[in-house]
């Protein structure tokens, strides 16, 4: 997994010309939505937690700065709410995410967290600001005309299994043959080498793997993008304290300005340049 993030950070860095026009970040606020900015006079400062092994999303970039998705997202929520020379972030290790929150070493964690019910007992949490798809690639030469799931025909599926793509593959797509393989690497070199047509699995994981080098231009992303909160998730969220209500909507108040001025977009296709919807 850590090699894959590697591979994933390169391409980030050295991401030029798109090899598809991307899709737009699809809009998780209502742009009518009103959501009240609260009084933040009494704030001292605003800590975001955050890793330094989640590319793109966080990641010591060539210069040794801290950057990445969430990076910025955390800057553009400070400068939407006015309190910039209050703000820090700060990396810690991913175990001490949750205790360096509870402890008071930071105000809000930014950090690919999922969110569970357990969690929402102990913490808060934003409005989601990104949802990660399932998504299907072919193997272009193995596939033949295909333009969508329903042209897969007999064509098995490969999947990761016992993994929650597997089963949202078979709960969507109950007619589709699906062949697992024990891991993610293994999924990919069948691909690659045309023993399955087709795969399922995290669309951005596969979005960079088409258009990195491992790949060697043997596949293509399918149009469609599949999102189920049973099976993936709520999305991706900024948590904080149970205890500070006022910032949690100060948070969502910075997320729903951001969404509707199109600067939340600009960042993700800052990192995202070929797009994963």
């Amino acid at each position: 997994m850590r090699i894959f993030w590697l591979f994933v950070l390169s391409v980030v860095v050295a991401a030029g010309a798109a090899l598809a026009q991307p899709k737009d970040l699809p809009r998780l606020f209502d742009a009518r939505e009103r959501i009240a900015k609260p009084d933040l006079s009494g704030l001292a400062r605003l800590r975001f937690l955050t890793t330094v092994d989640f590319p793109p999303f966080n990641f010591i970039d060539q210069s040794g700065k801290l950057s990445g998705f969430h990076v910025d997202l955390a800057r553009e929520i400070c400068r939407e709410l006015e309190i910039e020379a209050k703000c820090q972030i700060q990396a810690v290790t991913y175990p001490e995410l949750m205790p360096a929150l509870e402890q008071g070493q930071g105000e809000a964690i930014v950090a690919g967290i999922a969110v569970t019910s357990e969690l929402r007992q102990r913490f808060a949490f934003s409005r989601a600001f990104m949802q990660l798809p399932a998504r299907f690639v072919i193997n272009t030469k193995a596939a033949g005309a295909i333009t969508g799931p329903a042209d897969l025909g007999q064509k098995p599926v490969g999947v990761v299994s016992d993994t929650t793509h597997e089963a949202m593959l078979k709960a969507f797509f109950p007619k589709l043959e699906a062949k697992g393989f024990p891991d993610r690497d293994a999924l990919l070199s069948a691909l690659r080498e045309g023993t399955v047509a087709a795969a399922f699995s995290d669309g951005m994981q596969l979005s960079f793997w088409v258009s990195g080098s491992l790949a060697a231009g043997c596949c293509a992303m399918l149009e469609g993008s599949y999102f189920s909160q049973h099976f993936l998730g709520e999305g991706l969220m900024i948590m904080n304290r149970k205890a500070e209500p006022a910032l949690t909507q100060a948070i969502d108040h910075a997320l729903l300005a951001l969404s509707r001025s199109g600067r939340l977009e600009e960042i993700y296709l800052r990192y995202f340049p070929n797009g994963i919807y």
